[in-house]
């Protein structure tokens, strides 16, 4: 995704991807009097042996047990409802955690792309928030760092949505904030992380654009 998204980057607009397929569609992202800041945690992580390794480990049993019953590949063909009267076959709390996470984030992204089509960017926050959620609770790649950032981003003025990216252990966060609110949300922010952390956090201003091209 990260090679894609830098490789097919286009302005002003989201890349809706399907991993399996690599078909992709652009949808606009206006955002208008907003902006978003990236939040580096400042901790060295690495997705090498780490826990994120058992998480793919831990998807494929939940897609091969449910293959006792459904004809299904990926659990990325799978709506909440399907999950839900299936999940007897999981059984077991960690893969049914897991399997949630994979299931309502596939669909939370497919209702963003309603979002950005409409140009509900309320909506499409509240959808970045429900994301860092799932990532917190079901599949438990946050982490104090990353959910500290997202968790402080929340309760400050103009903030439409943050969660974190990448695999997660540390890493990054995004917010979606108004652009006159965008300095006040670095300050206090960074303030309740030093407090929290212990070290300092760092803030980027990041805008959609162009991927690479010659010049």
């Amino acid at each position: 995704m990260d090679q894609f998204a830098v490789g097919m980057g286009k302005k002003d607009n989201a890349i809706f991807l399907d991993c399996n397929t690599l078909e992709y569609q652009y949808l606009p992202l206006e955002l208008g009097d907003y902006e978003i800041v990236i939040m580096s945690t400042n901790k060295k992580h690495s997705l090498a042996g780490s826990a994120y390794n058992d998480r793919v480990a831990e998807c494929h049993e939940a897609v091969k047990r449910l293959q006792q019953k459904l004809d299904i590949q990926t659990l990325g063909e799978l709506d909440e409802h399907t999950l839900d009267e299936y999940s007897y076959l999981i059984n077991d709390d960690v893969l049914l955690k897991r399997a949630r996470h994979a299931v309502t984030e596939n669909q939370r992204t497919l209702r963003a792309t309603k979002a950005m089509q409409a140009g509900d960017l309320n909506e499409l926050g509240r959808l970045i928030n429900a994301s860092h959620v799932s990532l917190h609770f079901d599949y438990e790649v946050s982490g104090t760092e990353l959910d500290t950032l997202a968790e402080a981003a929340w309760q400050q003025p103009g903030v439409l949505g943050a969660r974190m990216i990448g695999g997660g252990f540390a890493g990054s966060a995004i917010a979606i904030v108004k652009k006159d609110q965008a300095e006040a949300l670095k300050e206090k922010v960074g303030k309740i992380y030093r407090e929290t952390v212990g070290y300092d956090a760092s803030f980027y201003d990041a805008e959609i654009v162009d991927g690479p091209h010659k010049i």
